[in-house]
């Protein structure tokens, strides 16, 4: 089943003849990446899109890996913080994000020739509340993982047949996302956000996200995690760091990470939800 849909990516791409890739670095796009060059070679391109919600460790594992796989690889920057309906951090930033992404894209696109847009949203994504999707699909872009049913467990066993090393690489969406919705963004809230994850992942905890609630950082870990980093951390080295970079409290949130909990209560409403 695996490898039928593999092939089904391939023959997806094939027939595509030309690909412009909306690159994160996240193992979503690279996977779609890969893919797209090896059925296009260099009429597949890679595209990373640059601004202050992308962690520059993020932009560099991107360019890594564009260079493993062989892909051309382009960097632009797009300016999202200069529309106040996505500064304002409304409960549909994300389509305010995306909007600003593929308004980029596309014109690249036709001035290079490529034929088509696509992305690395996969199956799961469409179960969950994502208002960036509806602004990809009014600009034509294609999302070739989610067209064939290719959830993100199926993603990363994919990409670990193919012999990619990031296949188990943790999510890591924009820094926006560390926001409770209605607090507005700055580029210092969302700089203050990525030093903190950074500072945690040098001490070795990769899967986290730093939540910021006004003054207030929460980290999250895996709820199996957690026993241990309160027993074997520099609790006081982390408070200092912390208040070093502009948060005045630090917490630890006991429930543990959950992708997507702010959209928490959130889901049931996206049908109603008007742009």
């Amino acid at each position: 089943m695996l490898e039928q849909k593999l092939e089904q990516l391939r023959t997806l791409f094939t027939e595509m003849e030309q690909a412009l890739i909306a690159y994160s670095g996240g193992v979503d796009s690279t996977l779609v990446a890969k893919v797209a060059y090896d059925a296009l070679g260099d009429r597949a391109l890679a595209v990373t899109a640059v601004s202050p919600s992308l962690l520059p460790e993020e932009l560099e594992d991107a360019q890594i890996q564009a260079t493993e796989i062989g892909i051309a690889h382009k960097v632009l920057q797009t300016n999202e913080m200069d529309n106040p309906n996505y500064t304002g951090n409304p409960v549909n930033r994300c389509y305010f994000c995306k909007s600003e992404l593929h308004d980029t894209l596309k014109p690249l696109a036709v001035q290079l020739g490529y034929l088509y847009v696509v992305d690395g949203v996969n199956a799961d994504d469409l179960r969950d509340y994502r208002p960036g999707i509806q602004a990809a699909k009014e600009r034509g872009v294609r999302s070739p993982l989610a067209e064939l049913g290719i959830t993100k467990a199926e993603v990363r066993q994919i990409s670990k047949q193919l012999g990619l090393y990031w296949w188990d690489k943790p999510a890591q969406p924009c820094l926006s996302s560390r926001f409770p919705y209605g607090e507005e963004i700055t580029v210092g809230k969302l700089q203050r956000v990525g030093r903190a994850e950074i500072y945690l992942r040098r001490l070795g905890w990769q899967n986290l996200r730093v939540r910021s609630e006004g003054d207030t950082a929460r980290i999250e870990l895996p709820p199996e995690q957690i026993k241990e980093f309160v027993l074997t951390t520099d609790l006081q080295a982390i408070i200092s760091a912390f208040q070093v970079y502009g948060f005045v409290y630090v917490t630890l949130d006991l429930e543990g990470y959950r992708s997507g909990k702010l959209n928490q209560g959130l889901i049931h409403a996206q049908t109603s939800l008007k742009i």
